[in-house]
């Protein structure tokens, strides 16, 4: 049997940590499959364990993405080419995993596929890593958008001689009467307190806040 080796080292560059991948060759004559070193690790196993085969490939897959798998295989089998699957594993300790498989067709003499040679990499600790950014991230934006928010509330309660109820109530009026999101307006007004220039139109900003807020609890009693 054909002993494949991972001749390639694959690394992620939102990751320091290196990605497991393997490759591996599917004779279709007799559909014998070589595996080398990184694809026994991927599927849980070492060398020697498990012999390799189309059946237990195919066990390992996902049951929800098996039979697309199967599919594509097949397809690539019967007319060659190229192909590339996104889908997810289970190993042997029951882990599952997320990877990318691609490979090509391997055509004979005749023009017909004789094997199927490809690569499997592990995009686990980078879909997670990547994950775990966007929900740090978001937590982050959050808190930022509070902390604006709080400080034109409080330059509000300030010139205004207001309380905080009060200060949010406006800037939630001016929001909804400029039709812009709230972290907007309250930018606008904590940028004009910060800037040297700006303070000069501060207190027109803040009066113009108070006036929509007005004019919207006047709508409403009409409206009543």
């Amino acid at each position: 049997m054909t002993e494949l080796r991972d001749l390639y080292t694959y690394s992620s560059v939102l990751d320091d940590n290196q990605c497991d991948a393997g490759v591996f060759r599917l004779d279709l004559d007799g559909g014998t499959f070589h595996w080398s070193d990184g694809m026994y690790r991927l599927h849980g196993y070492q060398r020697g364990e498990v012999v390799p085969t189309l059946g237990l490939v195919f066990a390992h897959k996902h049951p929800d993405d098996r039979d697309k798998c199967e599919d594509i295989i097949a397809r690539v089998a019967e007319t060659g080419g190229f192909f590339c699957m996104y889908h997810r594993i289970k190993d042997a300790r029951g882990h599952t995993r997320r990877v990318m498989t691609s490979g090509e067709a391997i055509l004979g003499d005749d023009g017909s596929v004789v094997a199927l040679e490809g690569v499997t990499v592990d995009l686990t600790r980078t879909l997670q890593r990547e994950t775990e950014q966007t929900a740090r991230d978001a937590v982050a934006g959050a808190t930022s958008t509070r902390t604006v928010i709080d400080q034109a509330r409080g330059i509000l309660m300030g010139l205004l001689k207001i309380g905080s109820d009060e200060s949010f109530q406006l800037l939630v009026a001016t929001s909804s009467h400029r039709n812009v999101k709230l972290v907007v307006v309250a930018a606008e007004l904590v940028q004009l307190a910060n800037s040297v220039d700006g303070r000069t139109y501060l207190d027109r900003a803040a009066r113009a806040i108070q006036l929509h807020g007005r004019t919207k609890d006047a709508g409403g009693r009409r409206a009543g």
